[in-house]
């Protein structure tokens, strides 16, 4: 296999997670009686470039089908974060009715419905036909396809370039991310900006994220490299922001190469501070595997342990952060009878892998349970805040990356 990006034999491995489903193949009743599909679950690292990279990967239009999972706006923290973004681009870039936002990943509308009720002409680009219905129904706009340079230079050919490219948690999902990439070069405005989040790869080294591996994500970036590909086709990044959502991300702000722009401090301060963390040294990565299994054997350890006391423990969250790290444990109903998830398009179905059912939180009044595994840590305060009842019968919270950390209620 070559990089993906500068096409560098790839050599090293950075994290082998066995094999596993998909982690957002969610079943029905109907399908968990059937086979499951299981693939490779490996990240290389590329000696070059240092772009971190699943081994292979299934075609995107099976990771996202019609009946795709994850709804952007099921959280409140999210729609707050992307309500606060809206109102800061706007003033940023002085949007007004005369400016086009398009957002790529456009999921059910929970950014895009900021621009629509500020009068901001949008369009979202969303390949998943159940999220892409429920931007709809908010009034957005929605063309229903994959992303790349052949829609970019399409929609620019039809005089639909944007004064403003927003990419939140999308970049990574990528399989091609040198012909995503210029397509946001073919779509983007003289004089326009792309915005991108991604969860930052330096922040799940340091913090044991390996959960937040899985083959719907193709790469695990820092700026470094996304820095190297931007530059490769014609893009210049001139600010980064770093977010504390999905547990640390960057936010890039990128223009094309010729526009003359000040290039902010953060980007070199940024550089400088990857460097110094190591993500240009190939050791840097080699280590990371044993820190994964330490995180999966404590939490064996930690529900053994509660079921012998004869505990009741269940989990919330059925996030493919979780999936991924249940998997990779081997860890059952036996130990894990229940998960509970907000998202109605996830309860009455069964995790991929581990057939663990899902349920609506309702459910916690009648089983109180001891203890609350909570899997997307990465919003573990606005969960414990939702579930504060728990405390009543005297329920805990556990999370479990980036070590076994209980909280009380």
């Amino acid at each position: 296999m070559k990089c993906r990006h500068c096409k560098q034999a790839l050599e090293h491995v950075f994290l082998d997670l066995g094999f596993a489903p998909p982690s957002n193949a969610y079943l029905s009743k109907d399908t968990v009686l059937q086979p499951e599909i299981y693939y490779p679950l490996k990240l290389y690292v590329c000696d070059q470039c240092y772009l971190v990279q699943t081994q292979d990967y299934v075609q995107a239009d099976t990771l996202f089908s019609s009946d795709y999972a994850y709804y952007s706006s099921t959280s409140t923290a999210w729609l707050q974060h992307a309500a606060d973004y809206a109102k800061m681009i706007t003033a940023r870039l002085k949007l007004d009715v005369n400016s086009h936002v398009i957002e790529i990943a456009s999921n059910d509308g929970y950014l895009l419905k900021n621009f629509v009720t500020a009068g901001i002409p949008c369009l979202g680009i969303e390949p998943t036909t159940g999220t892409a219905a429920a931007a709809e129904k908010l009034g957005i706009p929605v063309l229903k396809a994959f992303f790349g340079l052949s829609l970019g230079e399409k929609l620019a050919a039809e005089n639909k370039q944007a004064d403003l490219i927003i990419g939140n948690n999308v970049y990574a999902h990528v399989p091609d991310i040198n012909d995503f990439t210029a397509g946001l070069k073919a779509l983007l405005k003289p004089g326009g900006t792309i915005t991108l989040e991604f969860p930052h790869l330096m922040r799940l080294i340091e913090q044991n994220q390996f959960d937040t591996v899985y083959h719907e994500h193709f790469s695990y970036l820092s700026l470094t490299t996304v820095n190297k590909v931007f530059f490769s086709v014609g893009l210049k990044i001139y600010d980064v922001e770093e977010l504390p959502t999905h547990g640390g991300s960057l936010r890039i702000y990128a223009t094309h190469a010729d526009e003359s722009c000040t290039i902010a401090d953060s980007i070199t301060d940024l550089l400088a501070m990857e460097s110094q963390y190591g993500l240009q040294q190939i050791t840097t990565y080699l280590n990371f595997q044993n820190k994964a299994d330490k995180v999966k054997n404590d939490l064996l350890s930690f529900l053994l342990e509660q079921k012998q006391q004869g505990k009741n423990i269940i989990a919330y969250g059925a996030a493919a952060k979780g999936n991924t790290l249940l998997n990779y444990a081997g860890i059952k109903p036996d130990l894990l009878p229940v998960v509970v998830d907000a998202a109605p398009s996830k309860q009455n179905k069964f995790l991929p892998g581990s057939h663990i059912p899902v349920y609506s939180p309702d459910i916690l009044h009648k089983l109180k349970p001891d203890w609350i595994l909570i899997l997307p840590w990465n919003i573990k305060d606005e969960i414990m805040t939702q579930l504060s009842f728990i405390h009543d019968w005297g329920g805990q919270f556990v999370t479990a990356v980036p070590k076994i950390n209980k909280h009380k209620a």
